[in-house]
């Protein structure tokens, strides 16, 4: 089942799990990210304007939601670099928030936390894992079930 959830551009969507959830803004202009990965390699994405920053958290409450808009404001605004972790970095075990950009964002509670430089997957609490968040003119739309979720001005 597919179902559009809609938000402005100067907007922030929650996706609310059980354990934790995910923010989502738009990229909000066409610019480049930069993409450091393990091998000490840089990969460039191109976003265009209606692309989702998604930043998942491990945990609920508004210290979180403070820290899902800092992440976002630092990649989107900023314009920090995005740093992946080697598949066994001591650190990854205590992240509390992990990133993803592009057009399409698939969540899955699986995986280990900051680690995948393929920018369509995002770790996740297990009662968002499985749904996939793909760019709309006007929003996102969720294949899935959607969650509780809530819009509010970034």
């Amino acid at each position: 089942m597919d179902n559009e959830i809609k938000f402005k551009d100067d907007e922030i969507l929650f996706l609310l799990g059980e354990s934790g959830m995910v923010g989502i803004a738009k990229a909000g202009e066409d610019k480049m990210l930069f993409i450091g990965t393990p091998d000490n390699d840089e990969i460039v994405q191109y976003l265009e304007k209606d692309d989702l920053i998604a930043v998942s958290s491990f945990n609920l409450g508004k210290k979180y939601e403070k820290g899902i808009r800092s992440l976002i404001y630092l990649t989107r605004d900023i314009e920090s670099p995005i740093i992946v972790l080697p598949k066994n970095h001591p650190a990854s075990k205590r992240l509390k928030m992990v990133l993803s950009v592009g057009e399409n964002v698939r969540l899955d509670c699986g995986i280990i936390p900051g680690t995948h430089p393929e920018q369509d997957i995002l770790c996740s609490c297990d009662s968002l894992s499985g749904l996939n968040i793909v760019k709309s003119a006007d929003g996102v739309i969720i294949e899935g079930n959607v969650p509780d979720y809530k819009i509010e001005p970034f």
